[in-house]
């Protein structure tokens, strides 16, 4: 008992004398690691102060700066674990990885198919950081390009976090691409109104507002004969195309329209139905040149309108003359 007692603690003597060894290697291994962490650091914060103002290499600068980081972070690993174990060769840690890197493949696919999609949004600039997109039913101003996820900012202040590979294989709207956006509202008059009139005036209206831009013109067509209206779609141009400032304009200009108009007796007419009744006790039903109701009056005579309570008494009366006839019979 005693002679395996002292083996036992022989061997604890022989870890602990080899763990006092090895430390010094495991605190210099330490220490450049965390001094590769610091370059690492270093240089990506370089990348980024270098690009940032150029709206067109900030992309590409948030890229080259992780992968900086990442290549950095990995040649010290590499260094400190062979300060550490001295026989580990470059080699075999290439080779360790190679066969670890496939597990991970397989294990985390949907993280590793975010991160080569986020890689290749960085590259290709679809957006940018500060654009406002549409995607799905999100919309909002992007906020951050990660690797893994995009994240963007809703206009009622909610943050939203998308996969990657969502964004890179489905539709986006990029509502700030270009300089300039064009905004339309179908406006409605009446069948009575005059529409080169109400063009007139729509056209004045957005001319005399502020922020509409004068080139490209603003126009108005019309674009449907409605049931109740004629639609009239004003169409105006702005700059800058953000979210805010869009509402704004619009405001504006759908205000001035409305008075315009208005003041001018335009009416902005609103769903109006027209119910038709046929009298059917007369023996002329059916007849559409003595029927007025529904039907077009043609070249011939035009029979005249009638009443539902005239219609009503009409049937009184005849319902009388025929139980009188049957009285006399």
């Amino acid at each position: 008992m005693s002679a395996e007692i002292s083996t036992a603690w022989d061997k604890v003597q022989e870890m602990i004398n080899d763990f006092i060894i090895l430390l010094p290697n495991l605190v210099l291994a330490f220490i450049v690691f965390f001094i590769f962490l610091f370059i690492a650091r270093t240089i990506k914060q370089m990348v980024r102060r270098f690009t940032q103002n150029r709206r067109h290499a900030r992309n590409l600068g948030l890229v080259l700066g992780r992968l900086a980081q990442g290549t950095t972070v990995l040649v010290g690993l590499f260094i400190a674990l062979s300060i550490i174990i001295p026989s580990l060769k470059a080699g075999d840690l290439v080779q360790l990885l190679g066969i670890s890197g496939v597990a991970i493949g397989f294990a985390f696919r949907d993280i590793l198919q975010n991160f080569l999609a986020g890689i290749l949004i960085l590259l290709t600039e679809p957006f940018q950081i500060n654009d406002q997109i549409v995607f799905k039913d999100f919309e909002g101003t992007v906020e951050n390009i990660q690797t893994r996820a995009t994240t963007i900012r809703t206009y009622d202040g909610r943050r939203i976090v998308i996969p990657n590979s969502e964004l890179f294989t489905n539709s986006i709207i990029v509502n700030t691409a270009f300089d300039n956006r064009r905004l339309e509202y179908d406006v409605g008059i009446g069948y009575g109104d005059n529409i080169e009139q109400a063009r007139r005036l729509i056209l004045e209206a957005m001319g005399e507002t502020e922020g509409v831009l004068q080139q490209p013109e603003p126009d108005a067509i019309v674009v449907d004969l409605a049931e109740s209206t004629v639609n009239i779609r004003a169409r105006w141009w702005i700059q800058p195309p953000r979210r805010a400032d869009a509402l704004d304009l619009q405001d504006k200009v759908l205000t001035a329209i409305k008075n315009k108009l208005v003041s001018q007796g335009i009416d902005l007419a609103f769903p109006t139905q027209v119910i038709l009744f046929h009298d059917q006790t007369e023996e002329n039903d059916g007849n559409r040149s003595r029927q007025r109701e529904g039907w077009p009056a043609g070249k011939g005579e035009v029979p005249q309108t009638r009443s539902i309570g005239g219609s009503l008494r009409k049937l009184i009366e005849l319902q009388s003359q025929q139980n009188g006839n049957s009285k006399t019979e």
